[in-house]
């Protein structure tokens, strides 16, 4: 299976440079089809990038995040070649995660 994750982490000068963009339908169960009948709450809970095994970013979401979204941080610490992994977790306990290496500029 594919990842619905697509990330990319960049070595600018001493910091990692990480963006991710998560393909995700973020349902908030507020909205309705368009036979007007409520679309079941489907949204990210929890969201975590970790490098070397430790944690450098994480969040906790809810049903008000924007569909298919977009994260970019930085960290210090990484080098070339060091691998960063995402991962998230959703209300429906469904977990998606993928890895990258760092590339330098």
């Amino acid at each position: 299976m594919t990842s619905t994750i697509r990330i990319q982490a960049h070595l600018i000068g001493d910091v990692i440079e990480v963006q991710a963009l998560i393909k995700h339908p973020m349902d908030s169960g507020f909205a309705k089809d368009g036979d007007g009948k409520l679309i079941p709450a489907h949204y990210i809970e929890t969201l975590s990038f970790s490098h070397d095994g430790k944690v450098v970013f994480s969040a906790d979401w809810g049903p008000m995040v924007a569909r298919q979204p977009y994260v970019k941080f930085s960290f210090k610490g990484g080098k070339a070649g060091d691998t960063v992994t995402a991962q998230w977790t959703d209300n429906k306990h469904t977990v998606d995660s993928t890895k990258t290496q760092i590339k330098a500029d």
